[in-house]
């Protein structure tokens, strides 16, 4: 009977444990819901007072500065180093009289404007209480290129150069703000060249047009510079750049070397002077006994005076 007996009491004693063990499992997982419910709540009134305070704060922002007549813009100050008008440039950038001067992207308008190809960087600067500042740098044209249009079609499509190669289309009339004088119509126009690279705000890769460019530019610091102008540019051989200036005279240069041979080209041009004559060609991509033909100095026409060229300052403003 002994052994009936005991088996009889272990269980007795065992089924106690299991029930407490039990218990504490269920206390334990009531205690996590708890807590987790407790969190729950605290996150919930944590966001919520977050959004209050976020829309408290913007709603006091909008009271104070974005719709406050106080920052609205009364002056608009545009200075440019160029030829734009300051109205034309204000139209690019949606900018009027008004408008809240913090609501206002400066971004916005700094990217807007420079996407323009004719410009190469914008300043905007707000000048509190009611005034919106920019300054705007623009890109000079030194060259122009004349792209043929089909038949039927009478005037072709004019492209400006700057002295890097950057492609743009000339400044109308409607956008000047000096009367057109000394630009398009002045600047020398460059032949031979692939119509498929001309893309406005695009630089032109093409080696022949950054030599020619580079002499347009050198040439203007040259000795050459105020006795002939250069008029065209012809870059249809490969290797050779033919030069006519408005006398007449057709100057061929080498893609090289191009400061020595503007000296190699005055040089020829005193020497044909002192004998009264004048330079009808010359071929200066040769290394040696450059040769030259000439013609009466008589019969070759003057420099024309150029008019004088725009100055490049940030001198002109439009307050509206």
């Amino acid at each position: 009977m002994w052994p009936f007996g005991n088996k009889n009491k272990n269980r007795r004693q065992d089924r106690p444990r299991v029930l407490e063990v039990n218990r504490g499992g269920v206390r334990l997982r009531s205690d996590r819901l708890r807590l987790a419910s407790k969190a729950m709540a605290f996150s919930l009134l944590a966001l919520l007072g977050l959004f209050l305070m976020w829309r408290s704060w913007s709603w006091l922002m909008d009271q104070l500065i974005y719709n406050n007549p106080t920052f609205s813009i009364q002056t608009i100050d545009i200075q440019s180093d160029g030829v734009i008008s300051p109205e034309q440039i204000r139209r690019w950038a949606d900018l009027k009289v008004g408008q809240n001067l913090f609501a206002l992207d400066l971004n916005r308008v700094k990217r807007d404007l420079e996407l323009v190809p004719m410009i190469a960087s914008v300043s905007v600067e707000r000048v509190l209480p009611q005034t919106l500042r920019l300054r705007i740098t623009e890109r000079e044209a030194v060259a122009q290129v004349l792209q043929p249009m089909g038949p039927g079609v009478r005037d072709p499509v004019v492209f400006t150069l700057d002295a890097s190669g950057f492609v743009m289309l000339p400044v109308s009339p409607g956008q000047r703000a000096i009367p057109w004088g000394a630009t398009n119509q002045f600047l020398p126009v460059i032949t031979g060249v692939n119509y498929v690279e001309l893309r406005p705000g695009r630089v032109v890769e093409s080696p022949q047009v950054k030599a020619a460019l580079r002499l347009i530019t050198l040439f203007e610091r040259s000795p050459m510079a105020g006795l002939v102008d250069i008029r065209w540019i012809d870059l249809t051989s490969p290797e050779v750049m033919v030069v006519q200036t408005s006398q007449g005279a057709r100057i061929s240069f080498g893609m090289d070397n191009l400061e020595r041979q503007l000296w190699r080209w005055r040089a020829v041009h005193d020497y044909v002077q002192r004998q009264g004559r004048a330079l009808a060609s010359l071929d200066l991509s040769v290394a040696n006994n450059v040769p030259y033909t000439t013609v009466d100095a008589a019969a070759v026409p003057p420099a024309s005076p150029k008019p004088a060229k725009t100055v490049r300052t940030t001198s002109r403003k439009k307050d509206v």
